[in-house]
């Protein structure tokens, strides 16, 4: 009877224990998991390579790993070695730590470890002290928390995403990367087996690229002892050479830096670099500076994007990021340097837009004065009349300032700031030497530029990462003046160098720039889906005479692209207008540029943009009735004398005189026979038109002097100038009369010798 009772008693008090065990259970609270944790930013090229790995908060590597990109061998390895009853224990493993506790009486300290991975978590994300029995107590009953309120999943992740591996190394994902440069979904069984026993020594196992590893070796062999799995053939972890990112340098260091200023709070960043385009540049760009270092170039900087989705491939912001003597850790890309003649396509593309020109239109490469302002060509002299394709293609800085005086709405300044380049200054501050690097831009905005011209005149932003948005292009130039701006940039040669042969390699369109005071040399281009930008200069602002766009910077930009095109081939595709374009292709006069008519010999192809484009019928070849017995020009057939029909060319005056001085002689029209009278002349030429002064206000200046000057026809002598009614002077056309004006309103008049004259109103203040 009394045994029944003492039955029941037990039975009771173990009822009670396990609903007062129950009840405990039930409500013990939920701690956090991973809250307050602070994680490493990873910044990986677009196909997952590691480039750089950030330290937390408390200066730790640590990124963050979910469970499902851990490779399955280094969980099974981590759990045959760490846990291997981890599926079936609540927390904690009654036998280990009942092993653990006779040890430890026994031989006064413990030879066996009875820590399950749950506990090894509390330790971790509690920071507990669990040699004192206290803090093993502790550690018991925040294990029995976690399993209470987490997964068996939840809470391998947490540990594998805590757990040490030497350093200030935690967690799979960055033991993984670092010690074997790759994301932890990627490990090899071996591999996997050297990572799992780390954690239970961390200071000593480490891994080392330089020096013996020793007691991982150990360490890793008894873990295939333990496990009784066969060794993967001849294993030893020098054999892996771990990379260390400790001790290593950074990859692509200037555009992770970017990256990083503009990704706050993201532990992992997927970037649109391309890792094998960066490596390729940048070993040119060691190349080119190595070889080069005799004339003084020691520093470049390169940029290549994809045009189709603005993606940033590859940003060398220095020859060598680490380099101290040369101010390495500047981003050549993105400091703002004069960019010398690399804007002036968009002159070109703006006075397509505003019809000032067509490609083959004639401009005048001659000495002018703007004001105070009297630029120069590169080579300091002149080329008279030129086309305007070539005038860009051979970079003229007269035709370049010319065009952007005349142009409006918007002007080179206003398009600029409509691109959202900064310019510090107000537009008068540059004035008209905005277009030869009268203001400071950076190669990333020179690369977005010249990708509007590729992309149809829309402007796109650059995209760094895979979240950066496709927002709205904005439209800053009509598609067709974008397509025949890069028409014409196509007609550059390329550079003398040992390279892949131009002549037979698909179209490059491009530029080059030298600063004033040769300081930084520039080279752009557009070619196949890419934009390349290319800068050579010091950053300290030390000018150089090497330091030239086309000797300097082109060489490099061409050995890029070449390499380029070798590594990654793509099928060229021919530069064709854009659907729905309003452009026409015609023939054209080769010399005026105009439409031919019957007496234009010599003919060529070209585009214009119709309704636009200042296209005429050429006034420039016209027959006309020469005496043969003088070689005197007559204006009609009066039967009294043997004529004959000939065809000469009827330049405008100024660019007579232009082509003298370039020393192309041209067929110009023999003057009139005296006494034949000039009245046909006065019919059928072209009256003069003035160039100066404007037909706005003028402001009279201190000297009082106002000068004249007009465009006349080829057969022309003389012009006469009048204001109003009152005679100024006489001028040859090719010359300036100076008129000592006063206050007052005028019709300034020029008649030529035969006649014909032009006009136009003046308010001279």
């Amino acid at each position: 009877m009394l045994t029944c009772l003492t039955r029941a008693a037990w039975a009771r008090s173990l009822a009670l224990l396990g609903m007062t065990a129950w009840f405990v259970w039930w409500f013990l609270p939920k701690p956090p998991l991973l809250d307050g944790i602070s994680f490493s930013q990873s910044v990986r090229d677009r196909n997952g390579k590691l480039l750089r790995v950030t330290l937390s908060a408390d200066q730790k590597f640590r990124i963050w790993t979910p469970l499902k990109e851990i490779s399955p061998d280094l969980i099974d390895a981590t759990l045959r070695y760490e846990d291997k009853y981890y599926a079936r224990h609540p927390g904690v493993n009654p036998i280990a730590l009942a092993r653990g506790a006779a040890e430890l009486l026994r031989f006064h300290r413990a030879t066996t470890g009875g820590s399950t991975i749950t506990m090894q978590l509390a330790r971790l994300r509690f920071h507990l002290h669990t040699r004192t029995i206290s803090g093993k107590l502790e550690q018991i009953l925040r294990a029995f928390e976690l399993e209470r309120h987490y997964s068996k999943n939840e809470i391998l992740e947490a540990y594998l995403n805590l757990a040490p591996y030497g350093r200030n190394i935690e967690g799979i994902g960055a033991a993984s990367e670092m010690y074997f440069d790759r994301p932890a979904s990627k490990l090899s069984r071996p591999e996997a087996v050297a990572l799992s026993v780390i954690p239970q020594s961390p200071s000593r196992r480490g891994l080392h690229r330089d020096r013996d590893n020793h007691s991982v070796n150990l360490a890793q062999s008894g873990w295939y002892d333990r496990a009784g799995v066969a060794r993967d053939g001849e294993f030893s972890m020098r054999e892996f050479r771990p990379r260390i990112q400790t001790d290593r340098r950074y990859l692509a260091p200037h555009f992770v830096v970017e990256v990083l200023q503009t990704s706050k709070g993201r532990n992992q960043i997927t970037t649109t670099l391309d890792l094998e385009k960066q490596r390729a540049i940048e070993k040119r760009v060691s190349d080119y500076v190595a070889n080069n270092r005799n004339r003084g170039i020691e520093n470049a900087a390169v940029f290549l994007i994809d045009t189709r989705t603005m993606d940033v491939l590859a940003q060398v912001g220095s020859a060598d990021f680490y380099k101290v003597d040369i101010n390495g850790q500047v981003d050549g890309t993105r400091s703002p340097r004069s960019p010398g003649s690399t804007l002036k396509p968009f002159v070109y593309a703006l006075a397509l837009e505003q019809g000032l020109i067509h490609p083959l239109s004639i401009l005048a490469d001659a000495s002018r004065s703007f004001g105070e302002y009297n630029p120069e060509n590169f080579d300091r002299e002149f080329l008279g009349p030129i086309r305007a394709c070539d005038a860009l293609a051979r970079s003229r800085n007269v035709p370049a300032v010319e065009l952007a005086s005349r142009l409006s709405h918007p002007t080179l300044y206003q398009f600029l700031s409509t691109a959202e380049v900064r310019l510090p200054k107000a537009e008068s501050f540059y004035g008209l030497a905005l277009p030869l690097g009268g203001a400071e831009v950076s190669l990333q905005d020179l690369v977005r530029l010249y990708a509007a011209l590729a992309n149809d005149g829309e402007l796109r932003p650059l995209r760094f990462t895979t979240r950066d948005l496709n927002t709205k292009p904005k439209r800053i130039l009509s598609p067709e003046a974008a397509f025949l701006t890069l028409e014409m940039l196509g007609n550059v040669p390329r550079p003398e160098m040992n390279c892949a042969d131009g002549n037979h390699s698909p179209q490059v369109f491009w530029k080059t720039g030298t600063s004033h005071g040769f300081r930084d040399a520039w080279s752009i281009a557009v070619f196949d889906h890419y934009v390349l930008g290319v800068w050579v200069g010091n950053f300290d602002g030390h000018a150089n005479p090497a330091f030239v766009g086309r000797t300097a910077a082109a060489p490099l930009l061409f050995q890029i692209i070449d390499s380029l095109r070798a590594a990654w081939p793509e099928s060229s595709v021919v530069h064709q207008p854009p659907p729905g374009a309003n452009l026409k292709r015609v023939e054209f006069c080769a010399l005026s540029g105009d439409l031919p008519n019957q007496f234009c010999t010599q003919r060529v192809e070209g585009w214009f943009i119709p309704g636009v484009s200042p296209i005429k019928t050429c006034d420039v070849h016209r027959e006309v009735l020469v005496d043969v017995a003088t070689g005197l020009r007559v204006p009609a057939d009066d039967g009294k004398r043997i004529l004959r029909r000939e065809v000469y060319e009827f330049w405008p005056g100024d660019f007579v005189t232009l082509f003298e001085q370039a020393g192309i002689p041209r067929r110009v029209p023999p003057p009139f026979l005296p006494d034949t009278g000039s009245e046909l002349a006065s019919r059928t030429g072209q009256k003069p038109v003035i160039l100066s002064p404007n037909s706005k206000e003028i402001l009279l200046a201190s000297k009082k002097i106002i000068p004249l000057r007009a465009k006349a026809d080829a057969d022309v002598r003389e012009i006469f100038w009048f204001a109003g009614k009152q005679f100024v002077g006489k001028a040859a056309p090719n010359q300036v009369l100076e008129w000592a004006a006063t206050v007052g309103d005028y019709e300034v008049t020029a008649l030529d010798d035969h006649g014909r004259a032009g006009s136009h109103s003046l308010v001279v203040r």
